[in-house]
């Protein structure tokens, strides 16, 4: 018996939106006496239902804002203006070849590989 009092309050405890199927239709036959076709109603008809007996209103959830993409350039820029810096990334590449430093080579291969995505992706 002890433990039908722990998954009462557990019930109590859980929000509407975040109970099973089973678990509202237990508390539509529990708390509205005069409700028929518990079984046979879907999820969202059984939260109307519980939610009109208790008169609790929906509240609109609010609007997420966007997040800014941090990748690639800063400002908007066209196909053409890409394809202008892939070409001067590539010329500092060849630099970069002669002195040998790897570190700055794979930077700027990452970079050409990029703006290729993005002239692809804007084309």
């Amino acid at each position: 018996m002890a433990e039908d009092g722990k998954s009462e309050e557990k019930q109590a405890v859980k929000p509407l939106d975040k109970m099973t199927v089973v678990e509202l239709r237990e508390v539509a036959k529990e708390e509205i006496p005069g409700i028929t076709g518990v079984t046979g109603m879907k999820k969202d008809q059984l939260l109307d239902a519980i939610k009109e007996a208790r008169d609790i209103k929906d509240e609109t959830p609010a609007k997420k804002k966007k997040k800014k993409k941090t990748a690639g350039p800063k400002k908007k820029m066209t196909s053409k203006d890409m394809k202008l810096e892939i070409v001067r990334l590539r010329a500092e590449r060849e630099k970069l070849r002669q002195e040998k430093d790897k570190q700055k080579l794979e930077i700027i291969r990452r970079r050409i590989n990029r703006l290729k995505k993005m002239t692809r992706k804007v084309a």
